[in-house]
């Protein structure tokens, strides 16, 4: 029987987490910009919001694809697990991912119906971003396996866990969104999006607070991992440093500034990725399986490496000359 290799177990471990980590620093304001649409007053402000992330926001998707696609090459036990215990929410977010991009394309096509389109862009979005939020949260509170599969009921991730952690992740997103129109904007919207950005960053605090005040009472794994000694130690850098972003991102939005409060947020995000690792890892299933335990072999995850070596370089190459072709302000005519 040819074993898993725990090295290369641990790179795709790292090459899915970057993925997952760029697709929501990515389509996460796409998103956000969604979430918000309704905000912004019908025509030119609605269009000069999407016009915004026009370039941009169907190649930002790629990552996640990269993501599942390697869970499910690189980690098949692990795939095999969650998508039976996750299918609602999983297929919930497909769906408003779909609905998204078809009023995306539409709502410029179709310009008789546009109020329609409008709806399923901001729906879309809202039901994409808030059922990513209840899939991780529901991925925490752990999964019930018995053997190799999963062995729990239909509704098991609908928890009141799970749903901060969805209504948590709407408010990130609505806040990069907020936070990206600030900078890339002019004129009204952008000043729509600064006073946006001053509300929902203070709630998105409150809400990173309120999740990882409630992660380590949901396994005794979680607890030692930040409360036992000398773990503690480390695991205060978190939190610590989060204060130190958020009073920075707060800070930027009150003096004015354009471009920071996006890439503080952005850290924000990081530093909460951070904080699940210092939960969860090594375990892909919390609690349950790891990543060598769920690991396909390791001449098939060898063999998958060549090509993300290959690929990766590629898709950041792509993504970055479409950011610096359109790296200007956007007006009412456009790009400028």
């Amino acid at each position: 029987m040819i074993e898993p290799d725990p090295m290369l177990a641990l790179i795709w471990a790292g090459i899915i987490a970057f993925a997952i980590a760029a697709y929501v620093f990515m389509d996460g304001f796409d998103l956000g910009i969604g979430i918000l649409f309704p905000l912004f007053k019908v025509g030119k402000e609605r269009d000069q919001a999407m016009n915004a992330i026009a370039p941009v926001w169907d190649g930002n998707e790629t990552w996640l694809v990269m993501g599942g696609g390697g869970l499910l090459a690189a980690f098949p036990l692990a795939y095999s697990i969650i998508l039976p215990a996750l299918y609602p929410p999983i297929i919930a977010m497909l769906l408003g991912l779909v609905f998204r991009g078809v009023a995306f394309e539409f709502r410029w096509r179709d310009p008789r119906h546009r109020p329609v389109w409008d709806f399923a862009f901001f729906s879309g979005s809202a039901v994409a971003a808030l059922a990513q939020g209840i899939t991780l949260g529901a991925l925490l509170q752990g999964i019930h396996v018995e053997g190799r599969a999963y062995a729990g009921g239909w509704w098991d991730w609908l928890t009141p866990f799970s749903m901060l952690t969805g209504v948590s992740l709407l408010i990130g997103y609505a806040l990069l969104g907020a936070c990206f129109l600030l900078w890339k904007t002019e004129g009204l919207v952008h000043e729509d999006a600064r006073k946006l950005a001053k509300m929902l960053a203070p709630l998105l605090v409150l809400a990173i607070a309120a999740v990882s005040a409630a992660t380590p009472f949901l396994s005794g794994q979680y607890y030692k991992r930040w409360f036992a000694w000398p773990n503690v130690l480390a695991a205060a850098q978190v939190p610590l440093l989060v204060a130190i972003v958020a009073v920075l991102l707060l800070w930027a939005l009150a003096k004015g500034r354009e471009r920071a409060p996006f890439f503080l947020t952005v850290a924000l995000f990081l530093l909460s990725m951070a904080g699940l690792a210092v939960s969860i890892f090594p375990d892909v299933i919390p609690g349950r399986v790891s990543i060598y335990q769920a690991a396909a072999p390791g001449v098939s995850q060898g063999f998958m490496l060549v090509g993300a070596v290959v690929l990766i370089p590629v898709i950041l190459a792509y993504t970055s000359w479409a950011y610096w072709v359109f790296r200007g302000k956007v007006g009412e005519g456009g790009y400028h």
